[in-house]
């Protein structure tokens, strides 16, 4: 089939390189421009963008879908299907039409439940025990289209939302990939999300990030690995005479009690509103990330020290 790709982040990767492989015929990528980042804050390609290049597809990053002259480049492309995967602009209409069959969407999570920019973290946050990957026949709305097809995976109680977006890829690849030989076969049905069960992924702030101790352990376990590996949920501490950021990249549900934020033994058990929660990997400002017993061993953070 002749597809136009419409992707950006890692978690896109996968997908382009299955459709590539499965003998697709990528008759253009568009992908999020280059943007400043690193020390030197040179331009930087998305990992989408870097993919085509190997595979010598012609890239477009422009700054918006919107208006006659994107939508005639798009449809100049004569594709039979468009993929969507987590691109980052809004489709209009007229891009939504062009293709002959429509353009697909490969979302992360099971629709109706976590529309929106990031269902990924919101799903380990909320504490979710299953998720998964949908296919989707795109419409105006905000992921709001039918389903063609999904594959449901059980979310570990201590998976972190890093380990679950690779998990998720790999598996969203080879469905969208299913998803587009269903179409060749005339065979790929639609069936309307259910009403009831919606629920909104919001884009993650910067400011969630911090760590509320006086939430009960679960909360605060879910919250650590619901933001691991990024941003990541963060305390602070007092360390050799000053106030100190650690980043917490992997915790557990703990026995014990305390005052909320007040460490309760010598193994980086910190008490919650309600139980405690052991810090497993943590990563101080500018060091390395490392196990906690790493850290024990040129940090004093013992039974006593605040977590704030």
């Amino acid at each position: 089939m002749r597809v136009v790709f419409l992707g950006t982040p890692d978690f896109a990767v996968p997908a382009l390189s299955e459709l590539v492989a499965r003998g697709h015929e990528i008759v253009a990528v568009y992908s999020r421009e280059p943007a400043a980042a690193g020390r030197g804050m040179a331009e930087r390609k998305s990992p989408v963008h870097e993919l085509a290049g190997k595979f010598g597809i012609a890239v477009h990053h422009p700054k918006t879908l919107r208006g006659e002259d994107a939508a005639e480049l798009f449809r100049s492309h004569a594709a039979d299907v468009a993929v969507v995967v987590a691109y980052g602009l809004i489709l209009p209409k007229a891009i939504l039409q062009a293709p002959a069959h429509g353009c697909l969407n490969l979302h992360a999570s099971l629709l109706p439940r976590w529309r929106g920019a990031a269902p990924i973290h919101r799903a380990v946050m909320a504490g979710d025990k299953e998720t998964g990957v949908m296919v989707m026949q795109m419409e105006e709305g905000l992921d709001t289209g039918p389903v063609g097809l999904a594959e449901r995976v059980t979310i570990g109680e201590n998976v972190t939302t890093g380990e679950l977006h690779d998990k998720l890829s790999l598996l969203g690849a080879d469905l969208i990939a299913r998803g587009l030989a269903a179409i060749e076969r005339g065979s790929l049905s639609f069936t309307k999300q259910a009403d009831e069960g919606v629920t909104y992924a919001n884009k993650i702030e910067k400011s969630e990030s911090r760590i509320d101790w006086s939430k009960p352990a679960r909360e605060v376990h879910n919250h650590i690995r619901g933001l691991s590996p990024f941003p990541g949920a963060w305390f602070e501490a007092e360390i050799e005479g000053k106030q100190v950021r650690v980043k917490v990249l992997r915790s557990q549900i703990a026995n014990g009690a305390g005052t909320p934020g007040m460490v309760i033994d010598d193994q980086l058990t910190i008490a919650a509103g309600e139980g405690a929660v052991q810090l497993v990997e943590v990563q101080r400002a500018g060091a390395k990330a490392m196990s906690a017993e790493e850290f024990l061993r040129g940090v004093k953070l013992t039974k006593g020290a605040k977590a704030a």
